[in-house]
């Protein structure tokens, strides 16, 4: 199985920041996704991240990237996680919004199983934080015809892992701690998938 990996946004992207600006997305989901793909090729997984440049590259490239990948390896054998940071308002002022999120295309596909994953290590890494979830048709998933997803042909899951404009989300997310556990949820979420 070939996983891979798309930080959200670039270093040029406005705003996707927190209010203070202690936080940039850009930077934050890039650390992340460095650490994920290390973890992953350490317990012996091919990892890529799709997105090795500072500067934000197009959704069609990043999607461009992914289905090459995907026309190499087989759909079947490629899956896509793409990391972001969740924000309520504009980045101006602290919101009061919390939680961690994930989402996949419309209707019934393989994300959705990848996503169920994701939820459980979500729920295992991030005890007594608000993990937020739409059961109506069942899973717990978000659904939506964002670019990232609609657009790639294996299964993809795009998380927002917590809020950027909320002080207490962002204190977690900047400590070591906290940047344990959303990695750690990433690794163990994406080899249950595997493994089943």
């Amino acid at each position: 199985m070939k996983i891979l990996i798309d930080n959200g946004h670039g270093a040029n992207t406005q705003g996707k920041r927190s209010p203070d600006g202690r936080l940039i997305e850009a930077l934050y989901t890039r650390e992340i996704a460095i650490r994920v793909e290390h973890e992953l090729c350490k317990r012996g997984y091919e990892t890529l991240r799709i997105v090795r440049e500072e500067v934000d590259v197009p959704l069609s490239e990043r999607c461009r990237r992914v289905n090459d990948i995907c026309s190499e390896f087989g759909k079947s054998n490629v899956l896509l996680v793409s990391i972001h940071c969740n924000a309520a308002g504009n980045g101006a002022q602290w919101m009061q919004a919390r939680g961690w999120e994930a989402w996949t295309s419309i209707g019934q596909t393989k994300a959705d199983r990848l996503a169920d994953c994701l939820y459980a290590s979500a729920d295992r890494f991030l005890p007594g934080m608000k993990i937020r979830k739409d059961l109506a048709d069942g899973d717990p998933d978000k659904e939506s015809g964002l670019y990232i997803l609609k657009h790639t042909e294996c299964p993809a899951v795009l998380t927002e892992n917590l809020f950027q404009d909320n002080m207490e989300d962002v204190a977690f997310l900047l400590s070591e701690e906290g940047k344990q556990a959303i990695t750690s949820l990433h690794v163990e979420g994406i080899i249950k998938f595997i493994e089943l």
